[in-house]
């Protein structure tokens, strides 16, 4: 596998621009090159990481998978929003943060149709299904391997790239967990066809989440339409219980413009009520409960976020009410609980214990705190103010 560096250059100019001119790399992702015993060719994508993910101290967090389809199209638009939406910009984290891995194309209509087409002149359409399992079996255990990933995997396609991932969400099997179908082409599924997929389409689809996004096609505008209310309300139908999905139409938008506005509204249908406020918490079980029903539609095992049980702690441990400055501890040791791994969920246990009085408690979990991360400054220090008298 190579690697090169992806950067965006921002030119700095002072108020000299005669006498000082610099120039400073905004690095927003890395090249890499697989080659796929599947496909029998070379694959590049780029991968675009969290902040947090290099960051001293964060080598216990893993992050879920976005895989983005047309990536040469969409990565930088959709890694923009992904940084803004999860890394607590203007208090915004609506989403987890996530590795974003865009692939590149070397021949869309073969990779990305599921179904041969028939047409005049020869096609190699049809090869959805091979590429599918180039991304399955080879692709996602590759970033495995060479990242901190978590077991859950989002798709996003467009057009082409859109119909198979509505297709991959059909399937008997598929590692993915959640799609966003942004104006998904189906004009190769006549009624016939759609029948038959939807004829297929067992209870483990509904285990997944789709979001379906449709554009506005002008004159050609119902047949578009029709095809995707057609689908999703088939798919609604077969659903015994609450139909995990979403299908939104966007009245002002074409089918070139909408992928960046319809990721936003996907994504964020994908993880809805995931960016809770800490002033929305009244107690550790509501917020369990809260984040719960999220895993539930989500069929994704995973606790409230570690920044937000903080917070929720810090804002009860600087309350003037005695009573709250006690409840605080019950989500701190929450953290600690579901992060045991973190030196900032013991130092801020730490910290909560020192304010209520408890000492020796306090001196336990900052200790816990510099045994995760040595380089922990503030661990080092109260402890030495603690114990400074021993």
């Amino acid at each position: 596998m190579t690697k090169k560096i992806i950067v965006l250059l921002f030119l700095l100019i002072g108020i000299n621009q005669v006498k000082s001119q610099h120039t400073d790399q905004i690095i927003i992702g890395t090249k890499h090159r697989l080659h796929s015993g599947i496909l029998n060719e070379e694959r590049e994508y780029w991968v675009s990481l969290p902040e947090s993910y290099n960051l001293e101290g964060s080598s216990y967090k893993r992050y879920p998978l976005l895989i983005v389809l047309d990536g040469n199209s969409h990565f930088r638009s959709i890694t923009g929003m992904v940084n803004y939406m999860s890394s607590g910009y203007n208090g915004n984290r609506s989403i987890p943060e996530m590795i974003v891995v865009a692939i590149q194309n070397v021949d869309r209509r073969r990779d990305f149709t599921p179904d041969k087409i028939v047409t005049v002149r020869e096609n190699n359409s049809g090869g959805g299904d091979k590429f599918l399992s180039f991304l399955e079996e080879e692709l996602i255990p590759e970033l495995d391997q060479q990242y901190r990933t978590e077991p859950y995997r989002i798709l996003f396609g467009h057009s082409l790239g859109g119909l198979l991932a509505t297709h991959a969400y059909m399937k008997e099997k598929t590692v993915f967990n959640s799609f966003i179908a942004v104006d998904p082409s189906f004009g190769t599924w006549d009624a016939e066809t759609m029948d038959n997929k939807l004829a297929a389409v067992t209870e483990h689809s509904f285990e997944r989440f789709i979001y379906i996004a449709t554009a506005n096609w002008g004159k050609r505008n119902i047949n578009n339409r029709d095809r995707h209310i057609r689908l999703y309300e088939a798919l609604n139908s077969k659903c015994e219980g609450k139909f995990p999905a979403k299908l939104e139409y966007f009245e002002n938008e074409n089918h070139g413009s909408v992928p960046p506005v319809a990721f936003y509204n996907g994504i964020s249908a994908i993880f809805k009520g995931y960016g809770i406020s800490y002033r929305e918490v009244e107690s550790t079980a509501q917020l369990i409960q809260h984040f719960q029903s999220i895993a539930q539609r989500l069929s994704w095992d995973f606790s409230p976020p570690e920044y937000l049980v903080n917070r929720v702690g810090y804002s009860l441990l600087q309350s003037k009410n005695e009573d709250d400055k006690k409840r605080a501890l019950a989500f701190f040791k929450l953290n600690t609980e579901n992060f045991p791994d973190s030196y900032n969920a013991f130092d801020s246990l730490g910290e909560a214990y020192e304010m209520l009085g408890d000492k020796a408690n306090a001196v336990i979990h900052y200790k816990k705190s510099l045994e995760l991360h040595p380089g922990n400054e503030h661990a080092g220090l109260k402890l030495k103010s603690l114990t400074k008298n021993e």
